[in-house]
């Protein structure tokens, strides 16, 4: 049994004439533990395509499974309900939020399911900690660096024990040093977790190194290996 799937997904945005399809019937199957690279150039579509897959937003026509179970059927409340608990995102920008530390930003998903700051401070702490930032846990988020910010973002991610880890252009606002590293953490991380990860990015060099690679080209994915 596949973990996720999407199956004939489509995306349109606007009206009658004035219509633009971004994404053109993409297929994709994830099994457990398997990484799976998107590239593409900019503005075909990536980051919709993983939105959509997210369930950040809803596609024009199409199914999406999660353990053969369909998601566009639940209700909003339901959906966030199953992205807490089963997602991962991780983003170009690492959406912390600047009044809280390192620790409290990784303990925020466990929170929000209505866990305890003490049931959430171990494991976050864990997590910085396998993301080397054991030592600045107690610093806000202006504090850090950029690559620091977004491994704290990957741990944050990763703190609920999610299945699918969505990673869009992770790397893409990084040097080539701190890039490199947070690539090499979400990697490692992964294959240590057997999380199922989708990852989507300019870097075609980072892309050959997960199990699949598509490349998205005029709203069709196309399976490289």
């Amino acid at each position: 049994m596949a973990l996720f799937s999407a199956h004939n997904v489509t995306k349109t945005y606007g009206m009658g004439d004035n219509t633009v399809t971004v994404l053109k019937g993409v297929t994709l199957t994830v099994e457990p533990g398997e990484m799976t690279g998107v590239i593409g150039a900019s503005g075909s579509g990536k980051t919709t395509l993983l939105q959509i897959l997210g369930t950040l937003d809803l596609p024009t026509g199409g199914e999406i499974f999660y353990r053969d179970q369909p998601l566009l059927t639940k209700s909003s409340k339901e959906l966030a309900n199953f992205r807490n608990a089963a997602i991962g995102f991780i983003f170009q920008f690492h959406h912390l939020l600047p009044d809280f530390t390192a620790l409290e930003n990784v303990m925020i998903p466990g929170l929000i399911a209505g866990k305890s700051r003490q049931e959430m401070a171990g494991p976050a702490h864990d997590l910085l900690e396998q993301v080397e930032l054991g030592h600045r846990t107690n610093h806000k988020v202006l504090e850090l660096s950029g690559g620091e910010q977004q491994r704290a973002a990957l741990a944050r991610a990763l703190v609920m024990q999610p299945d699918l880890l969505f990673a869009d252009e992770p790397t893409g606002n990084l040097d080539s040093r701190a890039g490199n590293l947070v690539f090499e953490l979400l990697h490692n991380l992964c294959r240590k977790r057997k999380l199922s990860t989708i990852m989507v990015t300019h870097n075609t060099l980072l892309a050959e190194r997960m199990d699949h690679c598509f490349t998205l080209r005029d709203g069709v994915l196309e399976n490289n290996r």
